[in-house]
């Protein structure tokens, strides 16, 4: 019933969403839902059916994606038929049948929808809103997922090690957990995240502007360079 969890080599990397996915089936369930009935509400929503009462569901049992995702983002995207945008829709102007197009919804950044591709990062659309060349954000936004693969998947792996570690010094590697301790466990791990999202986001933005500022010194000597040679 849970969503699919990212897969990094062997690791199944579960997050908070997946935590409140659990505490929703034992709510369901302790309301006298069965499986069958529990497995269909989530396959409703992955479907997008009956859209407005299934976030309702939502937002009283689960609270907000853990994604960011808001509801109703943008209404810059209406399908072919002319009916009203869906939730997180944002068109992205680039030829369906394109490369381009394949690896960003192989990304699982955009979905096809009615003949057109179609963002799913709130966050990302609002960028693209500000160009008319999708084409060339979008090639920049694939350079980028190349690009850090390896290295993303590198510190997620690190942050589970760091999470194991912090688990183990305080449950011992062989402990069995009780009902009253998934809770707990949920927090820290929360904590860990939060922990590690700053640290991590602080010290690549201090990176990128020293990196930048060394690039643009780079390129105004050479410029003035080649002026005083002309």
């Amino acid at each position: 019933m849970l969503d699919p969890p990212r897969r990094v080599g062997r690791a199944a990397l579960y997050d908070d969403y997946h935590f409140s996915q659990l505490r929703t089936i034992t709510q369901l369930l302790n309301r006298g839902f069965n499986s069958a009935h529990i497995a269909e509400f989530f396959a409703s929503m992955r479907q997008g059916a009956d859209l407005a009462d299934i976030l309702g569901i939502q937002r009283a049992l689960l609270g907000p994606r853990a994604d960011g995702y808001p509801e109703g983002v943008s209404d810059q995207a209406t399908p072919q038929d002319g009916g009203p945008a869906s939730v997180g829709q944002h068109v992205i102007d680039i030829d369906p049948a394109g490369s381009e197009a394949r690896k960003l919804i192989e990304s699982g950044l955009a979905e096809m929808r009615n003949g057109r591709v179609v963002c799913l990062d709130p966050r990302i659309a609002e960028i693209l809103g500000r160009t008319k060349d999708h084409l060339l954000y979008v090639r920049a936004l694939l350079q980028i997922c190349d690009s850090t693969r390896n290295a993303i998947d590198g510190l997620a792996l690190a942050f589970l090690q760091a999470l194991e570690q912090c688990v183990e010094a305080k449950l011992g590697d062989e402990h069995v957990l009780r009902g009253s301790e998934i809770d707990e466990l949920e927090r820290i791990t929360q904590d860990y995240r939060d922990l590690w999202d700053r640290v991590v986001s602080d010290r690549l933005s201090e990176s990128l502007r020293r990196q930048q500022s060394a690039a643009i010194s780079r390129y105004t000597t050479g410029v003035l360079s080649e002026a005083g040679r002309q």
